[in-house]
């Protein structure tokens, strides 16, 4: 193995450049060209595709999003969009590729190596439902801007006595809510994993407000449904004055943490040290702290969970 590429796909995360740089680097310094593909898997089929230095990858450790920009691509999905992505591969004399990106990227990546295309999956997406590792670059990152904003929201829920109702991202997972709820101290949490009951929500409000609590915050993951519902439904039980806020894409935005680029940099290391050792159908995780490579098929396989003992701590600590 003497060149190898990496891409960055799906939505974007917060770490995602610490691992582009630890991909160049390691590589580098295994002895391999590393060349970057530009827009994930559509630059790929199109070839846009350029060697990468020492030097390209300086000073980005610290940003946000990724320096080799990101697509979601339908082509890819046909079996004439791979092909053409591998002839690309093959006509800039590639030996091996790191995808990093969601479960999404990863289907993608399985598909090449099936086209006989050595690929390593690198978990690079804050919503943190990547079955088979414990975290993904960006999740830590997310959950810290989440709790920024919420204790900024909780300053004006106190001064007005409201209930505010988060809405916060992670597709069809909870962990950001279950998170960044428990680090707030929010009174309700509401994820995909658990269905919840409106009553009992306004009965922790109401059994709140008699003993003279005068504000509370609602988390609500975006796999539940619409913060907005959430609030119509308290409005309609209890006649109070709620707001809503939907947290969006700020979410995805701005410098990792040092969690997230210690990871990150691990992940990179980790998947061109996989390429050398002739992997060519896993993906790099992290279990009990250490880095580790898992096949595809076991990872793909997996349903994810997030940790419902953090969702029953968090009702115990908010009674």
């Amino acid at each position: 193995m003497k060149r190898i590429a990496v891409l960055t796909s799906g939505g974007d995360a917060p770490g995602m450049n610490a691992a582009i740089r630890a991909v160049v680097r390691s590589g580098y310094y295994h002895g391999l060209e590393v060349y970057g593909v530009y827009r994930g898997y559509t630059g790929l089929i199109q070839g846009d595709i350029e060697k990468m230095e020492l030097g390209t990858v300086g000073d980005i450790i610290h940003r946000g999003g990724t320096v080799l920009y990101s697509s979601r691509c339908e082509e890819f999905k046909t079996e004439e969009g791979r092909q053409k992505a591998v002839e690309q591969l093959k006509k800039h004399q590639i030996d091996g590729l790191v995808v990093i990106g969601g479960d999404g990227s990863f289907q993608g990546a399985k598909k090449l190596t099936a086209l006989g295309f050595p690929t390593i999956g690198v978990p690079g997406t804050i919503d943190n439902d990547i079955p088979a590792t414990d975290f993904t670059i960006g999740f830590d990152t997310a959950v810290n801007t989440v709790v920024e904003c919420i204790d900024k929201i909780r300053d004006t829920a106190t001064s007005h006595e409201r209930t505010y109702i988060v809405e916060v991202m992670g597709r069809d997972a909870g962990d950001i809510a279950l998170w960044a709820g428990l680090a707030d101290g929010a009174e309700s949490i509401l994820i995909p994993e658990a269905p919840y009951q409106i009553d009992e929500i306004v009965e922790r409000l109401q059994r709140s407000s008699e003993r003279g609590k005068k504000h509370s915050i609602i988390i609500v993951a975006e796999g539940v449904g619409s913060g907005m519902d959430v609030a119509d439904k308290i409005t309609d039980r209890l006649g109070w004055e709620t707001r809503v806020t939907v947290l969006g894409h700020v979410q995805r935005g701005g410098s990792p943490t040092a969690f997230d680029r210690v990871l990150a940099s691990r992940m990179g290391a980790k998947a061109v040290e996989l390429l050398l050792s002739g992997q060519r159908d896993m993906m790099v995780a992290i279990r009990n702290n250490d880095v580790i490579g898992i096949d595809f098929d076991e990872a793909l396989s997996q349903k994810h969970q997030p940790r419902m003992e953090l969702y029953d701590l968090a009702k115990i600590l908010s009674i």
